[in-house]
């Protein structure tokens, strides 16, 4: 059984976070200021943690962190954490001093990843259910947010990174794994990528291929100011 206070945060926050859905279409209401993505979505990959000792034998998350800089006491999102393969491994990086909230718009995912972290006694983990268009984070709080293999899948770029923008702490960065392959094929080209970030006010400050974990890696950084919601551009795909 989950512990009262991971038990406690599951129930409510699967209470929200799907209610803003229109009739009309297939985009939530709250995302209609924004530009509708020009490029197809990949439908949600395997939320499965079979092939973790895969990763590991690869080094993957060690390798992610090691770039990403990630040190003991840091408070880190894990966003579309699945079943928690980056979320126990950052929980151990960032030591009981540090916080590491999972977030996913899959609450079956969820709720495995919330027996997950009562099992193994993780202390240092909260778990929040979040929005297509929305990651729900709370504003001046993350040192990094980890994109992992997931970003191809988000519908609703626009509007999820301009409210991601305010949740990053002074210093914080956006950390992304990804292929370098068409969006719909569960990866997404680099400028196409970059395109979309800048889009939304933010700056690439690296970019690295990385064969080893199987995609590239890239830092973005909040720029010094955001675009109105009525004033973002969209990235034509080409």
């Amino acid at each position: 059984m989950l512990n009262r206070a991971v038990l406690l945060l599951v129930c409510a926050l699967t209470l929200v976070g799907c209610d803003q859905m229109s009739g009309a279409g297939d985009r939530p209401d709250s995302a209609r200021r924004f530009p509708e993505a020009d490029r197809p979505v990949s439908g949600l990959g395997s939320t499965e943690f079979s092939s973790e000792d895969a990763r590991d034998e690869r080094g993957e998350a060690q390798k992610v962190m090691d770039l990403a800089e990630v040190s003991v006491g840091m408070t880190v999102a894990d966003i579309g954490a699945g079943e928690g393969y980056y979320t126990v491994r950052l929980a151990e990086r960032v030591g009981e001093d540090g916080r590491v909230l999972a977030q996913d718009i899959d609450r079956d995912a969820l709720d495995r990843l919330g027996e997950r972290v009562e099992r193994e006694r993780i202390d240092n983990v909260s778990i929040k259910l979040g929005r297509e268009d929305d990651p729900q984070l709370p504003p001046d709080s993350f040192d990094r947010v980890f994109l992992v293999h997931m970003y191809h899948e988000v519908s609703e770029p626009y509007a999820f990174l301009w409210r991601l923008w305010p949740a990053l702490a002074e210093g914080g960065q956006v950390i992304v794994v990804d292929t370098d392959r068409p969006t719909d094929q569960h990866g997404i080209p680099p400028l196409l990528l970059s395109c979309e970030f800048e889009a939304v006010g933010y700056q690439l400050v690296e970019f690295l291929e990385k064969p080893d974990i199987r995609g590239y890696f890239a830092r973005f950084e909040r720029a010094d100011t955001r675009p109105a919601e009525g004033k973002i551009i969209g990235c034509a795909l080409k």
